[in-house]
């Protein structure tokens, strides 16, 4: 089994979260990969694949959406999938990895967690206190969900 966490990322908290996931997935091959560099069809079946975006305007990046939107129908079937987000903690908000995980469903993966959100403080960040770790810790909960 390997793992791909897939992620866009504007300011670079995004990018932050994608490789604190990355560096606590310890008992598989992992990698941390913004969009552009991404090859989905060196996924196979058992493999893990999560994606995170940023929120914008109320959803993921273009970008992001683009490439999840660009998979076969079933594309992912077989693979193990997660979405998490990284967002302005307020009373109303988007939904950035609710919608990624929607489309990864959409396109034959098994969603194994909930989607995660990670909170910057403004528009720019930086993160909030406490996140990357928050972050590792939600990445070793993935481990443990697929059975490692």
């Amino acid at each position: 089994m390997k793992a791909v966490v897939l992620y866009d990322s504007a300011y670079g908290n995004t990018r932050r979260i994608a490789e604190a996931i990355d560096g606590s997935l310890e008992d598989v091959a992992a990698e941390a990969i913004q969009v552009p560099a991404f090859r989905p069809g060196e996924l196979r079946a058992g493999d893990l694949l999560v994606v995170g975006s940023p929120i914008n305007g109320w959803r993921p990046t273009p970008i992001i959406s683009a490439a999840v939107e660009a998979l076969g129908p079933d594309q992912l079937e077989g693979v193990k999938a997660a979405a998490f987000d990284t967002r302005v903690r307020l009373f109303v908000h988007g939904d950035a990895a609710g919608k990624l995980s929607e489309e990864l469903r959409r396109r034959g993966a098994e969603i194994i967690s909930a989607p995660q959100p990670f909170f910057v403080k403004g528009t720019e960040g930086p993160l909030v206190a406490g996140e990357v770790e928050k972050a590792a810790f939600w990445g070793r909960s993935l481990l443990h969900a697929v059975g490692l």
